[in-house]
């Protein structure tokens, strides 16, 4: 028999359902800026169940810091006025630039990891946004299970036995032994507890059944766009919030008020805020080729609604992300897929990017009038989880460093996709955060990494970190002449 054993309260705060992250399958969090004059990179791997720990790593570019202290703060709200005590992350013995740390997470949510930076050039601080979600239920480990058993068995067998030896000797007189009805007395109080007691694990065990299954219910679920092709070739996206746990389980959420559990607000869809200048951005891939790649960026025509006419895209079936971040700097990805019959379109303006035939390369892609992007990379694998700055050259047909332009605030983008399509992350110079979680956190876009306006000699970055082994196309972005350029590139990624 399996004896479960659990703290209601605790229970119920990890049933909370949870919304996306920006990002497919890509959880953690990668951040290149500057507190103050030190020049950082932090990732943080946030918990796959809130409440959680996040591990946090920071490397210095430098070798001029002193000392650098965590915290965990929540992106708006009072909470956000309430600092905690700080923690000193710890330098590494073998890497002085590297420093890593740990942080509690207690509530899902918008959250901020500030960081201050103690050095040669004065103190330093900068803010990186998390989105805590939980993504999974938890399971006890075999061992500790095996060990609450034998625990719990021998609780029960003493409690047996402490009723047996009351109902024979508390009525006696030091030294005296019972009679023989109080032996039988005894015998069957300990029946009746053992019977008792058994009732009370199996109902406890019942009971913890149903609670799991509710948890399972309860976990985040991908929202997923439900897109149709009208007349005219316009596409149209109703976003879906499957999450709300105040419209989907409104009894639950009423439960776990009355029992003093604190219901997160619901994440809405009427409270979109801007990220780069657009409330969303779609990406659309067809598959499984990967060779047709478009970035666009729909209208809102309603709630959660949104529209768009379509360039000419070829005939296929498309993988659909759509960014979208709320006004707390919760950001989160919806996908879906649609069949397109391909043939005419509106011409691309504005922002709108695609290319409608790429060919991904390991080094080296084609651009127009003879210009090439280049992947500036070492000959080592690339490893999941391991951060990494993915830099790329763009260059004329003469050799030279092209002349970028500003493309959306920034020099470049990048999205990394699997080539399965089950990972999405949409990267920009300053890492994997939106830029709008970014300017509610607080920080200013001189402290971030290629957001001063893309650099002359041609170079972009991006860091990121491969969340899983496998095959990933990579499409970089950036603005040439007034035009919008993709380069795709191939990335096999070991363990």
């Amino acid at each position: 028999m399996r004896i479960r054993f659990s703290l209601t309260i605790v229970f119920l705060v990890l049933a909370l359902p949870m919304t996306s992250l920006a990002h497919v399958n890509s959880p953690d969090v990668y951040y290149d800026g500057y507190a103050g004059p030190y020049h950082l990179l932090v990732t943080v791997r946030p918990p796959s169940v809130v409440p959680g720990v996040a591990q946090i790593q920071i490397r210095n570019a430098g070798d001029d810091v002193d000392e650098i202290q965590v915290l965990p703060l929540r992106m708006v709200g009072e909470a956000a006025k309430l600092a905690p005590a700080a923690d000193v992350a710890e330098r590494s013995p073998t890497d002085p630039q590297s420093y890593s740390g740990k942080l509690w997470i207690m509530e899902r949510g918008s959250w901020k990891v500030q960081v201050h930076v103690d050095g040669k050039k004065g103190k330093g601080e900068l803010a990186v946004p998390l989105p805590a979600v939980s993504t999974k239920s938890t399971t006890m480990q075999a061992p500790l299970g095996s060990l609450l058993a034998v625990l719990g068995l021998v609780l029960v067998a003493g409690l047996v036995g402490i009723i047996g030896a009351a109902s024979r000797e508390a009525s006696l007189e030091p030294g005296q032994q019972p009679a023989s009805a109080q032996r039988i007395l005894s015998y069957v109080g300990m029946g009746v507890a053992t019977l008792v007691l058994i009732g009370v694990v199996l109902f406890g065990n019942w009971w913890w059944g149903l609670e799991a299954s509710a948890n399972a219910r309860h976990n985040y679920l991908l929202p997923q766009v439900q897109p149709v092709l009208g007349a005219g070739n316009v596409l149209q996206l109703q976003l879906e919030n499957p999450n709300d746990m105040n419209v989907r389980e409104p009894e639950t959420a009423k439960r776990l008020r009355q029992l003093g559990v604190v219901v997160p607000d619901a994440v809405r869809l009427d409270d979109l805020v801007p990220d780069h200048g657009h409330l969303l951005h779609l990406f659309l891939v067809r598959m499984p080729d990967m060779k047709s790649f478009w970035h666009l960026h729909p209208e809102q025509t309603g709630v959660g609604q949104f529209a768009d006419k379509l360039p000419a895209l070829p005939s296929g079936h498309y993988q659909i992300y759509a960014d979208i971040v709320h006004e707390t700097g919760f950001p989160e990805t919806q996908v879906g897929t649609i069949d397109l019959p391909g043939g005419t379109g509106e011409p691309l303006a504005g922002d709108d990017s695609g290319v409608a035939d790429l060919a991904a390369t390991d080094k080296v892609a084609q651009l127009s009038g003879g210009y090439r992007m280049i992947w500036e990379r070492d000959q080592q694998p690339l490893v999941a989880g391991q951060p990494v700055w993915f830099r790329f050259r763009v260059e004329g047909p003469d050799g030279k460093a092209a002349s970028l332009e500003n493309y959306m605030g920034m020099a470049g983008h990048a999205a990394f996709i699997s080539d399965d399509g089950k990972i999405f992350a949409h990267v920009h110079p300053a890492g994997s955060v939106s830029m709008a979680a970014v300017d509610i956190a607080g920080n200013q876009k001189e402290d971030m990494q290629g957001m001063n306006g893309a650099p002359m000699n041609g170079e972009v970055s991006f860091p990121y970190g491969f969340p899983q082994p496998g095959d990933y196309h990579i499409f970089v972005q950036v603005k040439r002449g007034g035009h919008i350029e993709t380069g795709a590139f191939a990335a096999h990624v070991v363990k």
